[in-house]
């Protein structure tokens, strides 16, 4: 198993060097892996400025195809335990556990605490990337918050505030189902386990020993699943449905709301115009909100031998306007304050939503069990429940083995 592979580094002495050491006088070629939804994206320009600034050091960025992320994912703990990966690259947090069971990443923080642009990178984003052990692994270098789309034009010709709370949008769904179209657009396909988040963490339930199974646990799922077993407001076609139909339906006015990011506002723009806008997703009764948080960020590699010089280019990248050039390329948000101040890249209203929604904004925990949870388990038990082939109890038992057994 990959986890139980250990790479061989000497990590501990080298992580804690200064920032201010200065490096070599030879030239330094660093590795640097990336990838970009549009294959035609390029960060040439960045690191011919990088380079200009930091004639001592070369950039060999490395276009690697995403693929869903499994193909990005496994090329990388594969070159890793190889002993040929790079000494940067992009990572998703969802990847922290299995990187740190492979002792694959340095530890951040001597330099990070040494660094400028930590203070236009707010708390939230801190708060998110601070792994189990306390120590920070993860550089932001760009983000998505999941909120709530919502078909505004119905909702006004339906007398309807703004969902804030599941009351709300319950209440918005059934007014706006009907003629063959739907309140709202659910992923039970791969992926959904966002949505679920959002109602079902959102609602009551939480990521710890007895607290999926639990009482509060149970009630936030059934109501989940209830929104298409019994208050039929998402389309028959949810349980298998995955990101394209949900945004298709949207798109094509066949629901009312859905769940996404800003990823995907230009094309409901162009779609939809002025009739489509974003609030965060509702809080639960008692009050909790639950978003997921969808980031690009960076890391430097244990094995790596040009640690510090690749952590200045990490930093570069996440640093004012060089992370706004570098998410105009990526279709993301900028995690720098400064740069998001003048973001222009996708109507404003979206950013709102997004910059709205990051206090409730929220990753599974880190544990090795989150990847089999998202790719294979939660879709496979979640299309069972709601095809009433299971009930709503039985799939918060199954996840509460996997993870707390």
């Amino acid at each position: 198993m990959i986890a139980r592979r250990r790479l061989l580094t000497a990590t501990a002495a080298l992580a804690t060097v200064p920032l201010s050491r200065p490096h070599a006088q030879r030239k330094t070629t660093l590795r640097w892996w990336y990838h970009f939804d549009d294959p035609k994206a390029s960060p040439a320009d960045l690191v011919r400025d990088f380079e200009a600034a930091n004639p001592d050091i070369k950039i060999e960025a490395e276009n690697i195809p995403w693929g869903g992320g499994a193909d990005y994912d496994t090329r990388l703990y594969t070159s890793l335990i190889a002993g040929n990966g790079p000494d940067a690259a992009m990572v998703k947090l969802q990847n922290l556990p299995r990187l740190l069971e492979m002792e694959a990443l340095a530890p951040l923080d001597n330099w990070l605490d040494a660094w400028s642009g930590r203070a236009d990178i707010s708390d939230d984003f801190w708060r998110l990337h601070r792994a189990a052990d306390g120590k920070r692994y993860y550089l932001p270098l760009q983000y998505v918050v999941l909120y709530l789309y919502v078909r505004q034009d119905w909702l006004a010709k339906a007398g309807l505030p703004m969902p804030q709370d599941f009351a709300g949008f319950l209440a918005a769904g059934k007014a706006m189902t009907g003629a063959d179209r739907w309140g709202f657009g659910l992923r039970g396909g791969a992926g959904g386990h966002d949505f679920w988040g959002s109602f079902v963490l959102g609602g009551g339930a939480e990521m710890k020993k007895g607290g999926l199974n639990s009482e509060a646990g149970r009630a936030a799922n059934r109501w989940f699943i209830d929104l298409h077993r019994t208050q039929h407001i998402t389309p028959p076609s949810a349980p298998t449905d995955g990101f394209a139909q949900v945004i298709n339906n949207m798109k094509a006015g066949r629901t009312a709301m859905t769940i996404h990011h800003v990823g995907s506002a230009n094309d409901m723009q162009a779609a939809l115009g002025d009739a489509i806008t974003a609030v965060p997703v509702p809080r639960g009764p008692q009050g909790k909100g639950w978003t997921s948080f969808g980031d690009g960020s960076s890391a430097v590699f244990a094995a790596s031998k040009n640690k510090e010089a690749a952590f200045k280019w990490i930093s570069w990248l996440s640093t004012g306007e060089n992370n706004a050039a570098f998410n105009k390329l990526s279709g993301q948000l900028p995690v720098t304050s400064s740069a998001l101040k003048t973001w222009t890249v996708q109507p404003k209203r979206f950013i709102d939503a997004s910059a709205a929604s990051m206090p409730l904004a929220n990753v599974l925990p880190s544990l090795p069990q989150t990847g089999d949870f998202t790719r294979t388990v939660w879709p496979q038990t979640t299309q069972k429940a709601l095809l009433g082939e299971i009930t709503p109890d039985a799939m918060m038992e199954t996840f509460e083995k996997l993870f707390f057994a």
